[in-house]
């Protein structure tokens, strides 16, 4: 069973919002049983996925404490990919995570903010061994001069998967806890997300992605 993790130090970059669109691409991609776990405490993956009609993917309950064991089962109930969702600040806690994964995601938005927190991250993934990860530039304006500085600057330290624009179908979606592909299969959010998965399904587990 792959574990995919999505970590930040940095709050409000869309970590929930792509966890979850990334465990429905890996579904209809056929890489599943996937199965969605959320480990901060806000909760709001499994509020999402509690206002879903569709079954999958499916959503585990556990703690930190517990991830280990509830990723044993997992594993032995089937499922073939895991998406993790954690929350931002809370260093021990996302380090506990990160030793668990296969592959880190982690989301940015292009702003100075944003891009100050990234060494903070880069620090726990190195102790977490050096796990492979990619970056994602997360809600981004179309033709934004910030974006190609974002990018550059990013690369210094790892490859950046893609970068997901800030569209209207993602919050759309996700009031009733779907996916923008769900809402429209054929729009530029929906092929966003596709690439990235493209991009993550390919290296994942490989270890090919480390800076």
């Amino acid at each position: 069973m792959q574990k995919l993790v999505l970590a930040s130090q940095k709050g409000g970059v869309g970590k929930t919002t792509l966890a979850l669109h990334l465990a429905v691409a890996a579904h209809e991609a056929g890489a599943g049983p996937v199965v969605m776990v959320d480990v901060d405490p806000q909760g709001s993956l499994a509020a999402a996925w509690n206002l879903r009609k569709a079954e999958h993917p499916a959503m585990a309950s556990t703690t930190i404490a517990e991830l280990g064991a509830t990723l044993a089962d997992l594993e032995a109930d089937g499922f073939k990919l895991v998406v993790i969702d954690t929350p931002p600040a809370i260093t021990a806690t996302i380090s506990s995570v990160l030793d668990l994964a296969d592959m880190v995601v982690v989301p940015t938005r292009p702003s100075p903010i944003d891009l100050h927190s990234i060494g903070a991250t880069l620090d726990l993934l190195e102790q977490a061994g050096n796990k492979p990860f990619f970056f994602v530039i997360n809600s981004a304006k179309p033709k934004a001069r910030l974006v190609q500085q974002t990018l550059t600057a990013l690369a210094q330290h790892g490859r950046v998967a893609t970068t997901i624009f800030d569209r209207v179908d993602f919050p759309t979606a996700m009031i009733d806890g779907r996916t923008a592909g769900e809402i429209d299969p054929k729009g530029k959010a929906a092929a966003e997300i596709e690439e990235l998965w493209a991009v993550i399904s390919k290296k994942l587990g490989k270890g090919e992605a480390k800076r």
